[in-house]
């Protein structure tokens, strides 16, 4: 039976999504310097509460202060005072104006925190990132009691979220922050019951998600991103990530977001990484043309009956339908395009076929230089710098509520990189 975009979708908990378009997670950088939601990220989130999407996806909400994705994120680490409450009421309330669900992504960085937040992070092992730059330190492996302090801050700020008015909660175990870092071998190097066997591995996520669930109870939905895959040889790998679903499904999780990739091998962007990507046996479609992630979807829902949605790529409604149609996803992620076309959803639901994709157009290397992207090294910097164009969108939404898409991807690196380094030194002086 043909699925259209605009049919709702009832959760396993009862929940019920208007329709199948959401606004993907995507780090907006925008919270002031205690880690609080400002009138920018209301004025952000209801811009695209307005944009049509029955589902939003906040960006990392951090339970760690000393463990950020990067500066501006929002930060639950304690009991939130007065003040807090507040603002995270306000961001709620502002980004269900429209009548579709919000869902706070609840993370961890683990050892991708940047070195200008905190030089020595704890990981699940003492395995540092292999990236070039610096920009990442050698982390510290977790004790007992910092992976129950974990446990708690996830618990903690889902309690939180959902008592200021957002209607769910995501879990990040994906894309190679902390909880993707312990399910991998490559980064859990650890050999007591948090490591070794992928049952150890899984331990830590599938506790969050049963203490999750204790705290908010039954009716209130549950998410979990998931890694397809690493992509990096001796990581995460797919037959590992269809046990960790089974599990997840076990769990009575309400919805499952297939992604994949790390910092060190981002498919989530669509890129190459600096070694060659480690190939999972999965059957290829035509769908994997626009959508980064769908086969692995398809494969999945051969194993598990849990929704799945699916975010990377995709562009056109035709697509987006025929991935519903085929089993492949019960839910179509959009992220890039909505940073500069913020009512894309809407227009979707009214017939339009195809959003613009401005990425193709991006680039720090001047096509005179084209030369240098045959350079691996170089070709990931450029679509890392590409990056920082969408982070100044948001910026422009949240300020004024309109995109700069004349924005160089050089104004915008500059504009960001000292955005980062001003609300850094504000923090350190506060």
């Amino acid at each position: 039976m043909a699925v259209s975009l605009s049919d709702p979708l009832t959760l396993p908990c009862g929940a019920v999504l208007p329709n199948r378009i959401a606004k993907a997670a995507m780090t907006e950088g925008l919270a002031d310097i205690h880690g609080h939601p400002t009138p920018e990220l209301e004025r952000l989130y209801g811009i695209w509460s307005d944009g049509g999407a029955g589902l939003l996806l906040s960006g990392n909400i951090q339970i760690d202060a000393d463990h950020l994705e990067r500066p501006g994120n929002v930060i639950i680490d304690r009991e939130p005072d007065a003040q807090m409450m507040t603002a995270l009421s306000a961001l709620a309330k502002a980004a269900t104006r429209g009548g579709n669900h919000f869902w706070a992504q609840i993370s961890h960085a683990g050892r991708q925190t940047m070195k200008a937040v905190n030089p020595h992070p704890k990981a699940p092992s003492a395995v540092k990132l292999g990236l070039p730059g610096g920009q990442f330190g050698t982390p510290v492996a977790m004790t007992e009691t910092d992976i129950a302090a974990v446990i708690t801050g996830f618990v903690r700020a889902a309690v939180t979220c959902k008592a200021v008015g957002f209607t769910g909660v995501q879990i990040h175990g994906a894309h190679g922050y902390l909880l993707s870092q312990f399910l991998s071998p490559r980064s859990n190097q650890r050999s007591d019951k948090w490591g070794g066997s992928i049952e150890n591995r899984a331990r830590l996520l599938l506790d969050i998600v049963a203490q999750v669930r204790a705290a908010t109870g039954p009716e209130f939905p549950i998410s979990v991103k998931l890694n397809s895959a690493d992509f990096q040889r001796g990581g995460f790998a797919f037959d590992e990530s269809l046990m960790v679903a089974r599990w997840l499904e076990a769990a009575g999780i309400d919805l499952l977001e297939i992604s994949g990739g790390t910092y060190e091998q981002p498919k989530l962007l669509g890129i190459e990484g600096l070694e060659e990507a480690e190939e999972q046996n999965v059957a290829a479609t035509t769908l994997q043309r626009e959508a980064y992630f769908v086969d692995f979807a398809l494969a999945m829902q051969d194993a598990v009956s849990v929704p799945l949605m699916v975010t990377g790529g995709f562009r056109s409604r035709s697509a987006m339908e025929q991935a519903l149609t085929s089993g492949a996803a019960d839910i179509i992620g959009l992220g890039r395009p909505l940073c500069y076309q913020p009512g894309g959803p809407r227009l979707l639901l009214e017939g339009s076929e195809r959003l613009p994709e401005m990425e193709k157009q991006l680039h720090l290397i001047p096509s005179a230089l084209s030369w240098l992207k045959k350079i691996k090294m170089i070709r990931s910097i450029d679509s890392f710098a590409t990056q920082y164009w969408f982070y100044s969108q948001l910026y422009a939404l949240g300020k004024s509520g309109r995109p700069v898409v004349d924005q160089s991807v050089f104004a915008s690196f500059l504009e960001v990189e000292a955005t980062h380094k001003q609300w850094l030194k504000r923090r350190r002086a506060n």
